[in-house]
């Protein structure tokens, strides 16, 4: 076992005899593994680095995002004002200082004129705004092990959805919400039935929590270039908004009690400032909290003491690309729909960082090529029958560089060209003659599936 949060700790939650513990002691231990790993994960630092990254852009972009997002609201008779209990909600937390930031914001927002920009100023506009969400894809990729980003028009499609139909959507909702609540119908019903007064009142208490829950469960749904379930999004959709009220409760209670004295008192007039970036840390180091549960509940494989990163020996590469070539040949020789990654991390039951390397490996050195489909999946870009086992070996081999780089280039030792030379030999003579075809074909019968590939596999 490499570095670890606590080796201790690590060697019981993952100890042997934990599956013959009880049905409930051993649910317990698994809920234990999860927030092990998520606390592991922001030991190493590298999910605060990231949401200290977030604030900046946040103190970049929040102007001109809002501006942009909340302009197309004016068209259908909203105004600035209206984003007034959304912001209170969000700053809540820093009591007095919280509604002197909102207030300053929406007059920064109704200074904003576009129509008086020009093309180059609404062009910067909203490459501003659009920074923001992209840099936040970029995080949430990161964390769910995700190399491949969204290509340049469904970032301009996704985005622009997201700033100019997410806020008229989030308006409609509240405003229908409210107004099913306060309504005369459901009014006389509750003086009629005390049981239904006290579930409107429950409700009507409930609904901030519910939209802050339904807020965090569509950026981790939507956010990552990457289908994630209903499960892993709304699991973490309850955990980070549970810690939002939390720590805002906390924030709010000590932090900015305590902001007109001590520490704070030597910052002055800059301590809302200070304040104010406190919180959007806070929230981000949630929301990406909030993200990392989401992969690990829809990638129970990544649930384990080290080695999340996902790093593979040579020899562990290799075989998993005959794998993923033997799956592939025979899912076309049997005229099965192909493969995306996320389904050959299901089938072969690996880390998805594997997958995605060896599957760039093996479309570099052009034995399979993608799709047009959303996420793509594979096919065989040549006659698996002249495709040789050799070839599948060698292009693992190859990806990453081709040598050695050396600042003065010189010749190898003997000894070391003349191994090399007799490990290729042998490796052509053993496999120069088996093809992909005939390594499908030995396999007559397919591998084990992972307990949920039959949901992901579609024929």
């Amino acid at each position: 076992m490499d570095k670890t949060l606590n080796r201790f700790v690590a060697e019981r939650l993952w100890a042997p005899e934990v599956a013959a513990y009880s049905f409930w002691r051993k649910r317990l231990i698994y809920l234990l593994r999860y927030i092990y790993v998520v606390l592991d994960d922001l030991a190493k630092g590298e999910l605060t680095l990231r949401a200290m990254s977030l604030v900046y852009t946040t103190l970049l972009s929040m102007v001109p995002l809002l501006a942009v997002s909340f302009s197309v609201l004016k068209a259908f008779g909203m105004h600035n004002k209206q984003l007034e209990p959304i912001m209170l909600q969000f700053l809540a937390p820093m009591g007095d200082k919280g509604v002197e930031i909102t207030e300053k914001i929406i007059g920064f927002i109704d200074n904003v004129k576009i129509g008086v920009l020009g093309t180059f100023g609404i062009a910067l506009l909203f490459y501003t705004a659009i920074s923001l969400i992209q840099k936040i894809e970029a995080t949430f990729n990161h964390i769910w092990r995700l190399e491949q980003h969204r290509s340049i028009g469904r970032r301009v499609a996704d985005y622009g959805s997201v700033m100019l139909i997410g806020p008229l959507l989030v308006f409609s909702a509240i405003g229908l919400s409210a107004s099913v609540l306060s309504g005369g119908a459901v009014q006389q019903v509750s003086e009629q039935l005390p049981p239904i007064a006290i579930l409107v009142s429950f409700l009507t208490a409930a609904a901030p929590y519910l939209m802050i829950i339904c807020a965090f469960t569509f950026f981790y749904m939507f956010i990552p270039n990457t289908r994630v379930t209903l499960r892993a999004g709304l699991v973490a959709g309850v955990v980070s908004g549970v810690l939002f009220q939390s720590l805002g409760w906390g924030f709010g209670s000590v932090v900015v009690s305590a902001s007109d004295s001590g520490t704070y008192a030597i910052y002055s007039g800059f301590a809302i400032l200070i304040l104010f970036m406190m919180w959007v840390y806070i929230s981000w180091l949630i929301l990406l909290v909030g993200s990392s549960v989401a992969f690990y509940v829809q990638h129970p494989e990544y649930v384990v003491p080290s080695r999340r990163s996902g790093d593979m020996s040579i020899r562990q590469q290799e075989d998993l690309a005959l794998g993923i070539m033997t799956v592939l040949a025979q899912r076309y020789y049997e005229g099965r729909r192909p493969l995306s990654a996320s389904e050959f991390v299901a089938r072969l039951r690996v880390q998805i960082q594997g997958v995605t390397r060896v599957l760039r490996a093996l479309r570099t050195a052009g034995l399979i090529t993608e799709n047009s489909e959303d996420p793509p999946r594979y096919l065989p870009n040549a006659p698996l029958e002249k495709v040789t086992v050799r070839e599948v070996l060698e292009a693992v081999r190859k990806e990453g560089g081709d040598g050695i780089i050396r600042v003065r280039p010189r010749s190898e030792p003997g000894a070391v060209a003349e191994v090399r030379k007799s490990i290729d030999q042998a490796v052509n003579d053993a496999l120069a003659e088996m093809s992909v075809k005939d390594m499908a074909r030995v396999t007559v019968e397919e591998p084990e599936r992972a307990p949920h590939a039959d949901k992901v596999e579609q024929t």
